[in-house]
């Protein structure tokens, strides 16, 4: 059986456990807490290991999907998970404080540690109409960044697996 690897990253309360928890196919594997950091986010859990789900694909394959833990003290973790990942899904809370800065940061960080393809959702756009997700796209083309970008509701299925399918396209349009 050939195991590939996905890695979902972004700050507390992007929804990275909730989009593991929508696309896998088995039961997920969390490391959830109570959060401490409430300064940080009104959330009432927090990952602070990583979250684990497997998506079944056909034929003799799988997808380890892993979340990263959002807060900043557990960036050590990392590194780790994204060794030897098909692409990284960097997943930014558009209602946060300032949610273009958190993809500048989490973008500058896996560029300096995971050399591979990266894919952008954007949960929680309801929460915050009033800010345009061109801030996004306009922020890419300032950095010459041509990364994949997408509104996605974490709680929806389809919406999860575009972001694993772009993945897996870029590959399939390498071969």
């Amino acid at each position: 059986m050939q195991r590939l690897k996905i890695v979902f990253s972004g700050p507390m309360g992007s929804g990275k456990t909730q989009a593991i928890s929508s696309l896998s196919d088995v039961p997920v594997v969390s490391t959830e807490v109570l959060n401490t950091d409430l300064d940080a986010h009104s959330k009432i859990l927090t990952t602070v290991g990583m979250d684990y789900g497997e998506l079944i694909i056909e034929g003799d394959s799988n997808i380890g999907l892993y979340g990263t833990p959002g807060q900043e003290r557990f960036n050590f973790i990392w590194p780790i998970l994204a060794q030897g990942a098909l692409g990284i899904v960097i997943l930014i809370d558009h209602s946060a404080k300032d949610p273009v800065a958190d993809l500048a940061h989490y973008i500058d960080t896996f560029r300096n540690i995971y050399d591979g393809r990266m894919v952008i959702g954007v949960s929680q756009v309801d929460k915050n109409p009033e800010l345009d997700m061109a801030v996004y796209r306009d922020f890419l083309q300032e950095q010459e960044l041509y990364l994949p970008l997408f509104p996605v509701d974490m709680r929806k299925k389809e919406d999860v697996l575009l972001l694993v399918e772009t993945i897996i396209s870029s590959l399939e349009l390498e071969d």
